[in-house]
Formats: C-alpha cells, sequence, structure tokens
C-alpha cells in the first residue's frame, strides 16, 4: 500500500499542487503558535513539553485515525494515507521557486534572478556575483527536495515499518517546521529553551534521513566524489546533517559548494574546493540528479513492497 500510496501522491501534487496558504498547513501553523504562547515559559522542561506537543499529537492523530477507518474499510485507510502525503510529500512545494531563478538565468536576467532569490529565502541578494548567485540557488533546492521529499519518504517508511501509518510524515514535516519558526524574533519570542528544544530535536530526527539522501545522491551521481566529501568535508559546507548532503551533492555533481577557507591557498586534487564552480548547466544536473534519486527509491519501495506481498 505504501508504495502506491507515495505514487499517487507524487503524482496528486504535480498535477494541483497545494497553494502556500491552503488549510491544513494553515491549521497546523497555528497549531504550533498556540501551544508556543501558552507553553513557552522560558524553562528546558516547557521547551521540550511544548516541541512534543507540537509534534506528536497531530503525529499520533494521523497514525489514531488511519487505523479507524482500517477498522471499517481498508480503501479509506488508503485514502488517508494518500491526503497525509498528499500534504506533506511533493516538490511543488518549493520548485516553483527554482523553475522562476532558472529561467530568468536563462534569459541572462541576473537581477530578476537575485530578486527571486531574495524572495524565497528572504535575504539581500542584490550584490550576489552571479557563481555565488548560482551555488546558493543550488544549495536551498537540494536542501528543499530534501526536506520536502526525501526526508519525508524516509520517516514515513520508519514509522509505516512500526506499524504507525501515515505519522512518520506528519512528524518529519512538523519538526523541520519548527526548526525553522521557532528561532529567535526581534520581539524577543521564542525563548531561547523553546529554540534549543527546537534546534535539537530536528538534528536528531534529520539524522538518518539526511544519509540517507546522501546515499541516493551517491548511488545515483559520482559515487566515489560523493562519499569521499560527505565523510571527509561535510562540516565544510553546513552545520549538521545539511553539511551532509550538501557535500554529498558537491561530489555527485562534481561543482564546488563549500566555500574556500583560504582565498590565498591553492587546492589540493580531491578537495571540494578544486572542484569547477557552479555554472547554468549544473542547475540541470540538479534536476537530474533529484530525479534519479526519486525513481531509486521508488524502485527501492517498489521492491520491498513485492516482497512483502
Amino acid at each position: 500500500m505504501s508504495f502506491f500510496a507515495i505514487l499517487i501522491a507524487l503524482l496528486l501534487e504535480q498535477a494541483r499542487p497545494l497553494a502556500f496558504d491552503n488549510p491544513v498547513h494553515g491549521g497546523l501553523r497555528g497549531w504550533a503558535r498556540m501551544v508556543r504562547r501558552n507553553l513557552d515559559a522560558g524553562q528546558s522542561s516547557h521547551g521540550w513539553l511544548a516541541w512534543l506537543l507540537a509534534v506528536g499529537v497531530p503525529s499520533l492523530l494521523a497514525g489514531l485515525v488511519y487505523w479507524g477507518l482500517w477498522q471499517f474499510s481498508s480503501v479509506l485507510a488508503f485514502v488517508w494515507v494518500v491526503c497525509v502525503l498528499y500534504v506533506t510529500l511533493g516538490f511543488r512545494q518549493f520548485s516553483h521557486h527554482f523553475s522562476e531563478i532558472r529561467q530568468a538565468l536563462e534569459e541572462g536576467n541576473d537581477l530578476a534572478a537575485r530578486e527571486k532569490l531574495a524572495s524565497w529565502l528572504r535575504v539581500d541578494a542584490s550584490t550576489l556575483p552571479r557563481t555565488e548567485l548560482l551555488r546558493q540557488v543550488i544549495e536551498h533546492s537540494v536542501l528543499a527536495a530534501h526536506r520536502h521529499v526525501f526526508g519525508v519518504l524516509v520517516c514515513f517508511a520508519v514509522f509505516w515499518a512500526l506499524g504507525l501509518g501515515p505519522s512518520g510524515a506528519v512528524f518529519y514535516r512538523l519538526a523541520e517546521y519548527l526548526s525553522r519558526n521557532w528561532r529567535a524574533r526581534p520581539d524577543g519570542t521564542p525563548s531561547v529553551a523553546l529554540q534549543s528544544a527546537a534546534e535539537k530535536a530536528w538534528g536528531w530526527v534529520d539524522h538518518v534521513p539526511a544519509r540517507m539522501t546522501a546515499l541516493g545522491f551517491a548511488i545515483v551521481g559520482n559515487f566515489e566524489e560523493a562519499v569521499a566529501s560527505w565523510r571527509g568535508d561535510a562540516e565544510r559546507f553546513a552545520p549538521g546533517s545539511d553539511g551532509v548532503v550538501l557535500a554529498a551533492t558537491s561530489g555527485a555533481l562534481n561543482v564546488r559548494l563549500a566555500p574556500q577557507p583560504d582565498a590565498l591557498a591553492l587546492p589540493e586534487e580531491g578537495d571540494p574546493g578544486s572542484r569547477p564552480e557552479p555554472q547554468l548547466a549544473h542547475l540541470g544536473s540538479v534536476v537530474g540528479l533529484v530525479w534519479r534519486a526519486v525513481v531509486l527509491w521508488m524502485l527501492l519501495l517498489a521492491l520491498l513492497t513485492l516482497a512483502g506481498l
């Protein structure tokens, strides 16, 4: 059932992507906001309690609804799984940003590309040189693909194997959302305790999914370079699991994504800094890498489904 549910959800999401202000995501954002306002008392225990409630209650509800429907009809349970995956999984939740920036760059309109990147990331990109602009697009597109597709698939599969239905998809997406939303704001909220709980919890939740994503990129890309970069240079790309994904991407595509630590030093062979600078053609390579990885994991799920049958 899991393979067909994922396949249908991906097809539906490609045909009719959810709008950003859809009621489901809006309701979950409202739930997280309510939990933060009522439980953020500034202590570590309160921070962890708030995180567990914000993530755990919707995840548990998704599993309970699945099991309740299963008692009446396997078809209804299947439809519920597809619905949960539809709102948690998919490329179209971020791919329009990538497509618009790529189109602007192909037209030679770097100014429009910088404006679209700034709108996507909510940062000032007006002074970025073209190479840095391409690097930022590649990095954030790959990380978005991991967080919206591959990470969700891994958590969904793990929770499904444990008999928890589609809870894993909800669990992963909410953990990722809180890691971004529960950060310091100008008004002094949320508390440091809540920020720390969300950040640490996300690090634990994303540890295995990030490495599975990196493994997938290595298999469908340049395996030796991807694994070597992942094992030896992940911290140079980004802290935590993001560095693992970006290091594997850099090796798999043979493109420099890591910043050069010393501009005067000549990079050695095999060093991330010795790889070619990002070019416009690399955007197409990123698309190919991601889709090959999707096909890889879907084939794996299909084989597991056949084995189960």
